[in-house]
C-alpha cells in the first residue's frame, strides 16, 4: 500500500520586533532569497512585505513588518499600525529581539502582546555575539515577562538555529490550500522590488536623517528585444538641499548608488539592466496619501 498523500497546509507568520532586531535579515534567510532590504539603520522597512517558503506540504507566508517604536510623525504612526495589524491577522506571531540588549521598545511590545492576550514565539537573535550563560539568563528573564509558547535562539546573519525555527513553524501551519504558486517567493512586484533596491543603496550611502526624508518610485519599465530592460526611477526628496546632497558634485553622489543598484538588479532579474535615476523635490510627499497607499499603509493611522 502506498502512504496516503499528506494534505497541504498554509498559514501566515508575522515577524514583529523593535527596529534593527534583524527581521529583514531573518525573512531573507527563511525564504532563501532577498525579498526585504537590509541596512544597519533602524526603521528601514516601511510596509508589510510577504515572503513565501515551502517546507514539505506546508507553505509559510512570512509577514515582515516595520519595526515597532514610539511614533513621532505620520509615517511613523502608519508603520507601527501596519506592524500591529500584521500581528493581529497572522496565524502565528514571532517576536524577534536582539539578544544583546533589551530595549524599552522590546518591553513595550511584550506588554502590548500581554494586554491583547496574544501569545507569541520568542526568537532571540544575534546569539553568535553572546556568551551562553548570559543568553540563558536573558531568555529566562524575557519568558518571565511575556506569554511565549516557544523560545528559539538564532543568528539570522549566520543561519544558526534558523532551520529549527522554520521546521517548527511549518508544523504549526493549519490545513489549507497554498496561497501562492510554488515558485513565488514574495508578493513584491518587480517595479516595487527595483525601487526598494535603489532605496537600500541610498540608505547605505547617506547619513543621519536624509534617508528617511526620501522615497523612490519606478516610473517606467521598458523591455528590449535583446532581453535587457530599461528602468527609470525618481528619487523624491523633501527639500532642495537634499537634492544636491544626493546628486553630489557632477553626479559623484548618485553615480555609485546607480551602479550598485544596477548590479543587484541584474543579479536579481538575471538580465542586463539599464538603470536611470532622477532626483526631484516633492516637499509634501510625507503627507501624500498616495504614497501610503502604495506601501499598503493607512494614511490616517
Amino acid at each position: 500500500m502506498t502512504a496516503p498523500e499528506q494534505p497541504q497546509r498554509c498559514g501566515f507568520v508575522a515577524l514583529i520586533g523593535a527596529p534593527n532586531a534583524g527581521k529583514s535579515t531573518l525573512i531573507n534567510r527563511l525564504v532563501g532569497a532577498k525579498v526585504s532590504i537590509v541596512t544597519p539603520k533602524v526603521q528601514t522597512t516601511r510596509s508589510q512585505l510577504r515572503g513565501v517558503t515551502i517546507v514539505g506540504t506546508a507553505q509559510i507566508i512570512f509577514i515582515d513588518t516595520p519595526g515597532i517604536f514610539a511614533p513621532k510623525r505620520r509615517l511613523d504612526r502608519a508603520m507601527v499600525a501596519a506592524a500591529w495589524n500584521g500581528a493581529q491577522d497572522a496565524d502565528l506571531v514571532v517576536l524577534m529581539i536582539d539578544a544583546r540588549r533589551i530595549t524599552n521598545e522590546d518591553t513595550a511590545i511584550i506588554a502590548r502582546l500581554r494586554e491583547v492576550g496574544r501569545a507569541a514565539i520568542l526568537v532571540l537573535n544575534k546569539i553568535d555575539l553572546m556568551k551562553p550563560a548570559a543568553l540563558l539568563e536573558r531568555s529566562s528573564a524575557l519568558n518571565d515577562q511575556g506569554d511565549f509558547t516557544e523560545t528559539f535562539m538564532i543568528s539570522a546573519e549566520t543561519g544558526d538555529g534558523v532551520e529549527d525555527l522554520k521546521t517548527y513553524l511549518a508544523a504549526q501551519m493549519p490545513e489549507g490550500v497554498w496561497h501562492y504558486p510554488e515558485d513565488q517567493l514574495s508578493d513584491l512586484s518587480e517595479r516595487l522590488m527595483a525601487a526598494e533596491i535603489t532605496r537600500e543603496k541610498l540608505f547605505m550611502r547617506l547619513r543621519q536623517e536624509l534617508p528617511y526624508a526620501l522615497t523612490v518610485e519606478t516610473d517606467a519599465w521598458t523591455d528590449f528585444r535583446d532581453g535587457s530592460v530599461r528602468i527609470d526611477q525618481t528619487i523624491y526628496v523633501a527639500r532642495d538641499g537634499h537634492r544636491g546632497i544626493i546628486l553630489g558634485k557632477q553626479g559623484s553622489g548618485i553615480q555609485p548608488v546607480r551602479e550598485a543598484a544596477q548590479r543587484e538588479l541584474e543579479a536579481e532579474l538575471g538580465r542586463k539592466v539599464h538603470l536611470f535615476l532622477f532626483v526631484k523635490v516633492r516637499k509634501n510627499w510625507l503627507d501624500d496619501p498616495e504614497r501610503y497607499s502604495a506601501w499598503g499603509l493607512d494614511f490616517n493611522a
